[in-house]
């Protein structure tokens, strides 16, 4: 039986709405603004975690009416109402990208509750084990005199034995390449060849590329951007590439410029349920090595995407560290890698919020 087969049929019961909005400052030296969507039904509340990313989409939704999921459904009829629902009633969001994740949420926030009515987990469900999650810990290394490995080094004086995802921009000469080199630590290399319009936009960078494959001959190297400059240095790495921001579906994985063997899953590119547990299936078939991602979260959207890791890729170098590790300050007292007791008592998501 296929993954979401064995979800689509729970029944599920919602009776009122609410949502609410988070901030919090990041040590990549933004504010993070997300919204917390909460179902209501039958004593239990579910509840998914909207990581829009530009705050005026949040604001947008404080303003505007509350939304009215209210009924019985199914989990996949509720997924099909969503089909007919527009959840951004105000204005059209900054980026298009903000569709799936705010469906997201709300598809989220009703497994969760779904689950909790069942009295069951995810893992339960699924038919699935929550193991122990390797994590590694994405940080940026931008600094007022330029890029330094200042806070790789920081963390691991903290917590030896961590691992990282970093974001190398064109402006890593050979010598910080080889400091971060020698740390034996850095695992995901993040080119965002992918990305447009945002502040952590990379251009494809021949020099940098090849900066990056010599200097870290082992680690995985995530959304190169595929050019006549870069192509045929890519097939040469091309065991080792991995894709995040074009990952939405099945359909998107088969249009990748080279077959993949690796795949950054953050659910929530995906939008529906449905779509996140077909290509996990669909990589699983095919030898696919997954890790999971993150987008910030500040609420349950992180322990959601922990557990995913947990039933479906708790070896990879998952970008899912606990949130602290995305303050501004080095944490004090930070879990470390494998994070163990992800296993909810029910539902899908640990934190329970008022």
């Amino acid at each position: 039986m296929a993954l979401y087969d064995r979800l689509s049929d729970l029944p599920l019961v919602v009776d009122d709405t609410s949502r609410s909005r988070r901030e919090r400052a990041t040590s990549s030296g933004f504010t993070r603004a997300t919204t917390v969507f909460a179902l209501l039904g039958d004593g239990e509340t579910g509840r998914g975690e909207d990581v829009t990313y530009d705050a005026k989409d949040h604001d947008a939704l404080a303003d505007a009416p509350a939304f009215d999921f209210t009924g019985e459904y199914t989990v996949a009829e509720f997924s099909a109402m969503l089909d007919e629902t527009d959840l951004f009633p105000t204005k059209e969001p900054e980026r298009e990208t903000g569709h799936h994740y705010r469906r997201w949420a709300v598809e989220s926030a009703a497994l969760d509750l779904a689950l909790k009515q069942a009295e069951t987990t995810l893992g339960e469900a699924v038919g699935r084990e929550y193991d122990p999650v390797r994590f590694v810990v994405s940080t940026r290394l931008d600094g007022e005199d330029g890029p330094s490995a200042d806070r790789v080094e920081e963390l691991l004086t903290a917590y030896p034995g961590t691992e990282f995802k970093l974001d190398p921009t064109s402006d890593w000469d050979d010598d910080l390449v080889a400091d971060l080199a020698d740390t034996e630590a850095v695992r995901i290399l993040d080119l965002k060849g992918y990305y447009s319009g945002t502040t952590v936009d990379q251009d494809a960078d021949p020099d940098l590329y090849e900066r990056i494959f010599s200097g870290f001959p082992d680690a995985v190297v995530e959304d190169p951007a595929v050019n006549d400059e870069t192509e045929a240095m890519l097939e040469r790495e091309r065991h080792r590439l991995s894709w995040d921001a074009p990952i939405t579906g099945v359909e998107s994985v088969e249009s990748l410029p080279f077959e993949p063997r690796w795949l950054n899953v953050k659910p929530s590119r995906f939008g529906t349920v449905e779509s996140l547990l077909e290509t996990v299936e669909y990589a699983e078939e095919r030898d696919i090595s997954l890790y999971g991602g993150g987008q910030f979260e500040l609420g349950v959207g992180r322990p959601q995407i922990q557990q995913l890791a947990s039933l479906f890729y708790p070896d990879g170098p998952n970008d899912v560290a606990p949130g602290e590790y995305n303050d501004p300050e080095v944490p004090t007292a930070a879990p470390t890698s494998p994070l163990d007791g992800v296993k909810p008592t029910r539902g899908f998501g640990t934190v329970e919020e008022s």
